[in-house]
């Protein structure tokens, strides 16, 4: 399976808002210049994770983004799902049913086993993704790189001075 960019652009703009605070929204602008990334684009990610109810927008001059939610209560599925949406990512179109191969309608009674096989490793995937949360991959990226957190809120906090 494969993600589209802003699945990352998210989980690292949510990881930064936990690290800038919640007393201040940040700009996406300015969200999207620690990273170098194009602030439009960033915008539809923030957007979308807003709709989820993961950050929430501020607006006017002192506007901008900030979590709505507490770190431990936003799993990367949470995360994953606002950005490239709940549905599955295989879908069965049962071809089975088609060419010289095809059987009679009674053989198609139960799922494709295909189909089976591919739900139960999707179904892994976000159980895992479900399993982690916003304050796991923090401790983690604070545990790895200790002066990372520090960094970055004064970044941010520059931003407003």
């Amino acid at each position: 399976m494969r993600m589209h960019e802003g699945v990352e652009w998210a989980l690292h703009s949510c990881l930064n808002l936990a690290w800038a605070g919640p007393e201040h929204a940040v700009p996406a602008a300015r969200l999207a210049a620690y990273h170098d990334l194009p602030a439009a684009y960033l915008n539809k990610q923030l957007q979308a994770l807003a709709r989820a109810g993961i950050v929430s927008s501020v607006p006017g001059p002192r506007g901008g983004f900030r979590l709505a939610r507490r770190p431990e209560d936003v799993t990367v599925m949470d995360v994953v799902a606002a950005i490239e949406g709940s549905e599955h990512a295989f879908r069965c179109a049962e071809i089975r049913q088609q060419g010289p191969g095809a059987g009679m309608q009674d053989s198609y009674r139960d799922l494709c086993t295909v189909s089976q096989a591919m739900r139960r490793a999707e179904l892994a995937w976000r159980r895992e993704l479900a399993g982690q949360t916003l304050a796991d991959i923090k401790a983690t990226a604070e545990r790895t790189a200790p002066g990372v957190p520090a960094r970055v809120s004064r970044w941010f906090a520059d931003a407003r001075a």
